[in-house]
């Protein structure tokens, strides 16, 4: 098994929780911070089959909230929710989590997390 990689912000504060969760699991993760290293646009295809670009898409962000109107009304479908989320990463729901199976989930839950980890 390949290891867990948490994506997102480190200022966010899901992802504080999400990795402070996995610390007290004794749960060794990788990390891709968006700010330094963007978003990587070939596992961002992987993460909106996986997911659902209407899920991905955190509409009830400060950085979604300060869109203007025209670019929200756009995002009608997977390509248009792509094209917002590598121009505003911060756009996208946080934690983005790649399991070591290959899965992927995004926001924070902690008995779902628990229920992955078996």
């Amino acid at each position: 098994m390949s290891r867990i990689t948490v994506y997102g912000i480190p200022n966010c504060d899901t992802v504080k929780k999400a990795r402070a969760w996995f610390a007290a699991q004794g749960v060794e993760t990788g990390w891709h911070d968006f700010k330094k290293q963007g978003v990587p646009e070939d596992e961002l295809g992987t993460w909106l089959r996986s997911v659902g670009w209407d899920k991905l898409l955190n509409r009830q962000g400060t950085t979604w909230r300060k869109l203007d109107d025209a670019t929200k009304a756009a995002v009608v479908d997977a390509a248009s929710a792509r094209a917002v989320m590598l121009a505003q990463p911060s756009v996208i729901r946080r934690p983005v989590v790649q399991w070591a199976d290959g899965q992927v989930s995004a926001g924070f839950d902690a008995m779902a997390f628990a229920q992955r980890l078996g």
